[in-house]
């Protein structure tokens, strides 16, 4: 593989070049003001794919936004690999809080990124790390490696829970039948510790409102005789977790399963640091579910959490009202076996029932996706231990992630395919928050693995 990595050295700066081009695009999909961003995102990727070797690239409509499609099939004897990421970001809110602007792409050393990481909204999630799947496919095909088919499917509504994918999925299973697929939307333990991800939460988000009087009252004439919804609402949440952190809502935990002591103990064996952890995000103390570490806490066990409140004034200075209205968006983390669907309807029922006769609440379900488990054993799993284990000099560690990437379970449903969860972020990488980063060794060093995985997963298929 050495005329690939040549390959690579040889065109460093133009694949970082072209990252910054994409990065400097605000294709966010939960704001409709930045839909046509999201298009000229689309656009990008297809015009790459394009000038990376891919016979056929489409721009696929969905009732949304769009999903790029592209394949090089080489041989129908070989394995086909099918490449799922995402072009959408994450809105930029709050502004104030980045330290350069978000869609304005800059290079910067840190402590943990001495040779460079870059700070964009979507560096990390997910465009610097499905671009390292372009890039290497590129260096594949330019150099005569391409070892596998291989098939893109590049979506622009991850972000906003992949609502029209699952339609995409049942009419095209034809067009993306596939030996497997390989993911890149999670993330390594540390850079002198490459981890692959066999373990991914399910997510159950909602919002919710609650009404009380029929308008906003003054909080002189009216405060102490009628209903607050903001304190009604804040006391309702509180109510959703005992003393212990555990989540207070009837059949909850039902089917949950819990992992065995050695289990636990084969987790453990994984590097973590409680107080560097605490340190890396400002923390004197952690705090979770009674009887479980932090690690613990963060992958193998459910989850409850407000992703954000409001009602009344927020503005400068006072206004003294009581609110007709306030609301929340709650976001469950789900672990094996637990339903999104079951959880969401508990908490429907359980929200509606803890709610005093005074105020009136209505719960919304927004999207929400199943856990996945993926097998250690199968030859892709294999492939792609053998490839970090090349590029890193280590043997990578099998762990479970805490986030959720709802497409990795449909992918089994609707296609059969299993997927590997072959990432190369950080958690200190502060996806979904301002200043947003990717380190440029990971992102090379993720451009040098994949083809390592493509040669590995031929070679085990023979």
């Amino acid at each position: 593989m050495a005329n690939i990595n040549d390959y690579i050295e040889n065109n460093k700066d133009r694949f970082l070049n072209e990252l910054l081009d994409l990065l400097r695009i605000p294709s966010v999909s939960a704001d409709s003001k930045f839909k046509g961003d999201v298009l000229k995102a689309a656009e990008f990727i297809h015009g790459k794919l394009l000038e990376a070797g891919a016979d056929i690239v489409e721009i696929c409509p969905t009732g949304g936004h769009p999903i790029v499609y592209g394949e090089k099939i080489i041989d129908a004897k070989l394995p086909t690999v099918l490449v799922y990421g995402h072009y959408d970001v994450q809105p930029a809110d709050p502004y104030e809080l980045w330290d350069s602007p978000p869609f304005e792409p800059v290079i910067k050393t840190t402590e943990i990124h001495p040779e460079g990481a870059i700070f964009a909204r979507g560096a990390c999630d997910d465009k610097g790390q499905v671009y390292m799947h372009i890039k290497a496919f590129e260096a594949m095909m330019k150099t005569d490696n391409l070892a596998c088919n291989i098939k893109f499917l590049i979506e622009g509504e991850e972000e906003v829970g992949s609502d029209h994918l699952g339609i995409f999925l049942e009419e095209n299973k034809e067009k993306l039948a596939a030996d497997i697929v390989l993911v890149s939307d999670t993330g390594i333990i540390a850079n002198d510790v490459p981890s692959i991800t066999v373990g991914l939460r399910g997510l159950s988000y909602v919002q919710v409102e609650v009404t009380g009087p029929n308008r906003d009252l003054h909080s002189g004439l009216y405060g102490g005789a009628v209903p607050n919804p903001i304190n009604v609402l804040a006391e309702m949440i509180a109510s959703l977790k005992d003393e212990n952190k555990k989540i207070n809502i009837p059949g909850f935990y039902a089917d949950v399963i819990e992992l065995s002591a050695d289990e636990r103990a084969a987790m453990a064996l994984a590097p973590f640091d409680e107080e560097e952890y605490k340190k890396s995000i400002g923390l004197s103390a952690t705090e979770g579910e009674a009887g479980y570490t932090s690690m613990e806490r963060s992958s193998i066990r459910p989850t409850l959490d407000v992703n954000g409140i409001w009602g009344g004034y927020i503005g400068e200075g006072a206004k003294t009202v009581i609110a007709s209205k306030a609301y929340a968006k709650i976001s469950m983390r789900l672990v094996p076996n637990q339903d999104p669907d079951k959880i969401t309807k508990l908490f429907q029922d359980h929200f509606t029932s803890i709610a005093p006769p005074s105020v009136k609440v209505k719960v919304i379900p927004h999207h929400g996706g199943k856990p996945a488990v993926t097998p250690t054993d199968s030859p892709a799993y294999i492939a792609a231990a053998k490839a970090m284990e090349t590029t890193f000099g280590k043997v990578p560690v099998p762990f479970r992630g805490g986030g959720s990437i709802p497409i990795v379970a449909l992918f089994e449903q609707t296609l059969g395919l299993k997927t590997v969860l072959m990432g190369f972020g950080l958690d200190s990488d502060a996806i979904h928050s301002p200043n947003e980063h990717y380190g440029v060794f990971n992102y090379f060093k993720g451009i040098e693995t994949i083809p390592l995985f493509f040669k590995n997963f031929a070679e085990l298929n023979d």
